[in-house]
């Protein structure tokens, strides 16, 4: 079973790092003409910011103007030469990323036609480039999110809502830039990497209207106050002609690296899917289904195996305890493989950070129920409380990552031996 907790360790840390931007970013960067005497200016967001914008100047230079980059807290690793860095709140806005924004808005105004801005957009960036509409205040926006986040709304219903209260979401960022035009590059956290999505799309139409807005708000009773309501119903911008877009980074690139790392470890590996999509916990005992069948029958697969899901997945939070999605899907699995030998099941998210906590997911096996009762945590109160962090700490299934610089949904993967 060590060994296969050490195969874990080695499948997540390599697809990680073959799913690194930096590569992408220089390569695209490498290929665009950018016309010869205009300005060039950087701005990234996300939680992939620094590493792209840094692999933006590294192939461009002293080319670039001038340069702003917003990630979150903990995550720049220094300075970049010609950037501004800005670190911000996730997954809620705070004052810093008001602040952050407004200087992207002010390096954009009165831009010139044959000026450039290179877009560099990762996931996390809803909440770190924002400037709410007028009248809202700050304290609207983190309102309206907390309510959403915790709903069990996922990315796409979620963002239907932040743009409409935001003066740079849905296309209105690449508004504000015009007549300059912006060559976006961007690493896909949304499953079907449907761009409008991304960090809510600062820099495309959204596909998206009011009448769905609404219609969120009601499906998941968000209380909002009338003037929520006033913006909520303005249209948000259907067309948008100053931008190119490149995605660079998905996950169905990130489960094909995990497949290849597995396979190089011996395990047949098959990716199931690369749209997971449900409440944690439902795919936590779908995972365990799947393995406890795998592991009764030993002749029904071929062995060892790894059998991969990417995508992800939604808590619907109603305690009051710690976790992130991964960490919910793990203590799932932990029940419906009890007693199991020869497996485990891990999930981890590829930013390297599962929900508000400081770990990027969890691995189980057959024996961590037993060592949960050891320590007098029962796995069901835990997840009734939202409370997964906690329980799995206690048993050391944690996976710690740090931040990872890359950000391309999650994976869950079940190892059998």
């Amino acid at each position: 079973m060590r060994m296969m907790h050490k195969d874990a360790q080695t499948i997540l840390r390599g697809a990680i790092d073959a799913n690194m931007p930096e590569a992408n970013v220089r390569a695209a960067l490498k290929k665009h003409k950018f016309t010869e005497d205009g300005d060039i200016f950087v701005v990234a967001i996300g939680k992939a910011a620094w590493t792209m914008a840094n692999a933006a100047y590294c192939q461009l230079g002293f080319k670039i103007t001038a340069g702003i980059v917003i990630t979150p807290y903990g995550y720049s690793k220094g300075d970049i030469p010609r950037m501004e860095i800005y670190e911000a709140s996730h997954p809620l806005p705070d004052q810093n990323s008001l602040d952050a924004t407004q200087k992207v808005m002010d390096m954009v105004h009165k831009l010139k036609a044959r000026d450039e801005v290179v877009f560099l957009v990762s996931g996390g960036g809803s909440s770190l480039f924002e400037k709410p509409l007028s009248p809202l205040t700050l304290e609207d926006l983190k309102n309206v999110d907390d309510q959403l986040i915790k709903s069990g709304a996922d990315i796409v219903e979620i963002n239907m809502i932040r743009k409409r209260l935001s003066q740079v979401k849905a296309g209105r960022f690449a508004r504000l830039c015009e007549p300059a035009k912006l060559f976006t590059l961007i690493l896909s956290d949304v499953l079907s990497d449907r761009v409008d999505t991304i960090a809510s799309g600062p820099e495309i139409a959204d596909e998206s209207t009011n009448f769905d807005a609404l219609n969120v708000i009601k499906k998941y009773d968000i209380q909002i106050s009338p003037e929520v309501k006033k913006c909520l119903e303005i249209e948000t911008p259907k067309q948008v002609d100053n931008v190119e877009i490149q995605i660079i980074g998905s996950v169905r690139l990130f489960c094909e690296s995990v497949a290849k790392i597995a396979e190089s470890l011996g395990y047949a590996s098959t990716i199931m899917t690369t749209q997971l999509s449900c409440h944690a916990r439902d795919a936590g005992n779908m995972l365990a289904a799947i393995a406890r069948q795998i592991g009764l029958d030993k002749y029904s697969i071929q062995r060892p195996c790894a059998l991969i899901f990417g995508g992800e997945t939604v808590v619907h939070v109603t305690g009051s305890g710690k976790g992130g999605r991964n960490q919910e899907i793990a203590l799932a699995a932990a029940a419906g493989i009890e007693g199991l030998d020869g497996l485990a099941i891990f999930s981890i998210a590829s930013d390297g950070i599962d929900g508000p906590t400081d770990v990027a997911g969890a691995i189980v096996d057959g024996m961590t129920l037993a060592r949960l009762r050891d320590k007098k945590i029962r796995a069901s109160k835990a997840l009734d409380n939202n409370d997964s962090y906690t329980a799995l700490k206690m048993v050391n299934s944690l996976i710690f990552t740090g931040p990872t610089g890359t950000n391309v949904n999650d994976v869950s993967v079940i190892l059998v031996g």
